[in-house]
């Protein structure tokens, strides 16, 4: 074998339209705390120590939000789908509702999504 084919590279996936997880350089302290919570393994620790974890497989996120709960830091923000965040509202009854999803909730608990 080579010594080329030995090595594994973690190379990241090209970013969803919608940028499920960011991550903010500048406040992550890359203690990977995020990546040890991650249910998908969508964060994955970099393999330069210190650095920012990488997001390697943004497409696979649940938007469970414990890689956000995690980070001690507050480094990390979730980016829900447009049809996660829009809620509708009819005009002749007021009824508030999901296009393709479950009942919305009672309008009292109606608020807008994190995100």
């Amino acid at each position: 074998m080579s010594e080329i084919s030995k090595k594994a590279y973690l190379v990241p996936n090209a970013v969803a339209p919608g940028q499920t997880v960011t991550i903010d350089p500048d406040k992550c302290i890359g203690c990977n705390a995020c990546t040890k919570k991650c249910r998908m393994q969508t964060i994955m620790p970099n393999p330069e120590k210190g650095k920012p974890p990488v997001v390697i497989y943004p497409d696979e996120c649940w938007f469970c939000g414990l890689c956000v709960e995690s980070c001690p830091k507050g480094a990390i923000a979730l980016h829900y789908p447009i049809n996660q965040r829009l809620f509708f509202k009819r005009k002749t009854t007021g009824e508030v509702f999901r296009i393709d999803g479950p009942d919305a909730p009672p309008q009292s608990y109606f608020e807008p999504p994190i995100g």
